[in-house]
Order: C-alpha cells, then structure tokens, then sequence
C-alpha cells in the first residue's frame, strides 16, 4: 500500500538529501530526493544545460503533498553531473540546425535517467520534464515504456521534432536578446546570466520577485545558462528512437499561453501525437512555472498518476485524456 500522508505533516520543514551519484558508462550522474517526500515516485527533469536546483522548492513540496517521493537529477553537461569534453560547436542555433550532435545521442541522456531510477531502487516512476526535460521525458517514455508510469511534459517542443523542424515552434526574439548579452567570467558573470534568463521567461501575469530570484541564484549558482558548449551538446544531441505516437501510456502536457521560447503550438502537437493525452495550457503563463500556479499543478500530476494506477489496476480501460 502507497503511504500518501502529506510529506508537510509532522516531518518538519523539507529538504534534499545529499548529493548522490551513479554511472551511466564514463558518466557521473547526481542526483538527490526530496527527505519526508513518500508514496509514488516522481522523477523530475530540468531543461536545457541548467541544473536541478532550478526546480521551485515550493512545487517540489506541493509534489509531496500530492503523494508522491520526489527526486531531481543533473542531466550529463549540467550543475554537479560530468561535463563532456569540448566541441568546436558552441552555438546552441547551429547545432540545433546543422545536427552534428557528435558528443552523445538523446539515447545516451534517457539512459542517464534509467540509472537515477535504479540508483534510487525505483523499478518505474512517473516522469516530469520542463523545457528541454520535457522533450527529453517523451523519449524516456519511449524508450524505457515499462519504467515509465505516466509522463508530464512542460512547455516543450515533440520529441521527434529537430533540426529545421523546431523552427516553426520556436520564437526567436528573447532567443536573439539572450545570444547578444555579454557577461563577466566567473561567478558574477553566472548570476547575471541566471537573472537575465529568469527575467525574459517569467510569466508576465504574474509578479516577478526580482530579490527572491537574486537571491535563490547567488545560493545556487550555475554556469549552465551561459555555458554554450554544454547547450550545444546537449541540444545537438540526436534523436533515433520511436515516434511519438507510438507513446501509449497516461500523458499530461502543459505550456504557458505566453511562452516566450515555444509557441503553444508545440504543446498542442505533443498531445495530439499521444493518445489520450490531456492538454492544459496556462494563460499568462511564460516558459517558466509561477508560484501561483504550484499547486494547480501538482493536483493536475496527481490526476495523471492517479489515472496510471487504474490502467495497472485494470490494464483493458483506455487511456482518456481532455483537452483545454
């Protein structure tokens, strides 16, 4: 039986565990979890080059209190997990474009997933991935169906899209502004590299809290949001594993109305491509994940697992999913 007592009772205030690591190949892999979280486990996936403190602790708890053990980890070229060697690559739109991905394949990165979960001791888990971790949980859940219980992805583009055809679901302005920033080297220069990205993503319908944002960043600096290199590795990374529709499992797919990255357009064409898949998008929502929001969001997480465990328990019910 699942224990899914609130993780905020009783247990004093929640905090992750130490950083652990496990091996995918040559590749050191960190990860943590969430201490007090139980019930069922939920892998979570951060995007593009950034760390897994880029995780809201708030939504984190509000996972716990939905019932879920709840566990982050460093995808390969991010926050504490091996950087890969260096490449004459180090812009992100040329080796999106120009798929030359020559340091490792988006397989190789589902697979760093697989170790967390055995790390864990976790046979399957669901799944929840934001930005580039949302397209990278699609593949996890292609390519490893039976560890995967249900998938969530967040404001991110078809895992079968690349090259050329991600351009009809970028936008490109915040992209440009962003590429034309300079920053100083060294730690000043990735917090202000950290800043500007959270100000261009935040949400425009809900308050920035510009002091909070500096303040969580100067505690968790990362280099990763102007780390080029790593972003050109990661994202050029080539995909060769099954199309989405072959995707059959409960799938819940969201994207902010107002993302300043990816038209809503790319959520849309995620859900149609799976079955069932419920679509919620979020008005005057960026391409980020407002407190405001968290726990709405964590109620939708808890609908889709909740849905999960009716197909194990009843494996002929169809898989239904809504659309918003």
């Amino acid at each position: 039986m699942i224990d899914r007592t609130p993780a905020g009772q009783g247990d004093g205030p929640l905090e992750w565990t130490r950083t652990r690591y496990t091996a995918n190949g040559g590749v050191d892999i960190a990860f943590d979890r969430l201490r007090g979280s139980r019930g069922e486990p939920l892998l979570l996936i951060m995007g593009l080059a950034v760390s897994r403190f880029w995780w809201p602790a708030g939504l984190c708890e509000a996972f716990a209190d939905e019932g879920f053990e709840v566990a982050r980890y460093d995808q390969r070229d991010a926050g504490e997990s091996t950087r890969m060697p260096s490449t004459p690559t180090g812009n992100p739109f040329a080796a999106l474009f120009g798929r030359r991905g020559s340091s490792y394949t988006a397989e190789d990165m589902t697979d760093d997933a697989v170790a967390v979960l055995d790390a864990l001791g976790w046979e399957r888990a669901h799944v929840f991935g934001h930005s580039l971790g949302g397209q990278l949980a699609q593949r996890i859940a292609l390519r490893h169906p039976d560890r995967v219980l249900s998938l969530t992805s967040s404001a991110a583009v078809p895992s079968d899209v690349s090259g050329l055809g991600v351009v009809r679901y970028l936008r490109f302005g915040l992209l440009a502004k962003l590429a034309r920033m300079k920053f100083p080297e060294g730690r000043e220069g990735d917090i202000e590299a950290a800043l500007a990205v959270w100000r261009g993503i935040a949400s425009p319908g809900y308050p920035f809290d510009e002091g909070a944002a500096r303040a969580w960043i100067e505690a968790e600096v990362d280099s990763g949001p102007r780390d080029n290199k790593a972003q050109s590795r990661q994202i050029g990374a080539q995909w060769h594993g099954p199309r989405l529709r072959e995707l059959h499992l409960p799938a819940l797919v969201l994207h902010g109305e107002q993302d300043q990255l990816l038209r809503v357009a790319a959520g849309r064409a995620t859900a149609r491509a799976i079955e069932g898949a419920r679509l919620v998008t979020l008005p005057d929502v960026g391409h980020d994940l407002p407190a405001a929001l968290w726990r709405d969001i964590a109620r939708e997480v808890r609908a889709t697992a909740d849905r999960a465990t009716r197909r194990v328990t009843d494996p002929d019910r169809p898989v239904r999913g809504s659309s918003a």
